[in-house]
């Protein structure tokens, strides 16, 4: 019985052991707060939203009448934790409002970029990828915000 329960044990230790070193050889999720675009990407979404954003959810991204705010402590709360190819295939989609649909996935993904430099998220080394199936690997991780 004695050997029997610590075999028990020692193959619980083992599974324990074995699980915590595989997850430190994974790379970590990224987030928004992970550099997942580039200086130039933002500078590229920023001239997208003048044209086609700016005249309904204002030029600071704050919302005007029903457009809602692109940032911001609603914005985090709405969108914290979601997988971030929701947010560019509600956009891909639905904007913009007069004529839905017409965006390029890289432009989508351009004029992500310039909310997240807009939120305060770091740039990085990489841009922002232009595929929903692509961008559901990566989480909005609100900046102190918990929904």
């Amino acid at each position: 019985m004695r050997f029997t329960v610590a075999v028990i044990v020692a193959a619980a230790t083992w599974a324990a052991f074995d699980s915590n070193v595989r997850a430190s050889r994974e790379p970590a999720a990224q987030t928004t707060g992970s550099g997942i675009y580039t200086e130039a990407q933002a500078t590229r979404g920023d001239t997208i939203y003048a044209k086609k954003c700016e005249g309904c959810h204002a030029k600071d991204l704050g919302g005007a009448d029903q457009a809602p705010s692109l940032t911001g402590k609603d914005f985090d709360a709405e969108w914290n934790d979601m997988p971030l190819g929701d947010l560019f295939e509600r956009i891909h989609i639905t904007m913009p409002g007069d004529a839905p649909g017409s965006l390029k996935p890289a432009e989508v993904a351009d004029v992500i970029a310039f909310m997240l430099s807009k939120g305060g998220f770091p740039a990085g080394q990489t841009e922002l990828r232009n595929d929903a199936a692509a961008l559901k690997q990566l989480k909005y991780a609100a900046q102190g915000v918990v929904k």
